[in-house]
């Protein structure tokens, strides 16, 4: 059982910097993988990032461009998501998550059990 809580979410001009937080509580998800996604309107939820608890290994869209980073504070018990240089199209609702049983870090969402509420993320230009 986990329950995952992200915040940090609001409003950038283009070229700015966010940082989400996403706060974990609940049984064993220090062992889980953790990820990133993100839903614009009218689109599907897409892959953005993910990583195992300890950071220690960590997988990137593509098209992300080495513009975002994810890392984990293991005291604080959460998860980040840096996300620099910021563009237009990152405007998404962004969401946190977590899978109990997925071994691949470049997986989709179906292969996630737990998810935290979304923040919005909203760049201008």
């Amino acid at each position: 059982q986990v329950q995952l809580v992200e915040s940090g979410g609001g409003s950038a001009q283009a070229g700015g910097s966010l940082r989400l937080s996403c706060a974990a509580s609940g049984r064993s998800f220090s062992s889980y993988v953790m990820g990133w996604f993100r839903q614009a309107p009218g689109k599907e939820r897409e892959f953005v990032a993910a990583c195992s608890w300890r950071g220690t290994n960590t997988y990137y869209s593509d098209s992300l461009k080495g513009r975002f980073t994810i890392a984990t504070d293991n005291a604080k018990n959460t998860v980040y998501l840096q996300m620099n240089s910021l563009k237009p199209e990152d405007t998404a609702v962004y969401y946190c998550a977590a899978s109990s049983y997925v071994r691949n870090l470049s997986a989709g969402p179906r292969f996630y059990d737990y998810w935290g509420q979304g923040t919005q993320v909203t760049v201008s230009s």
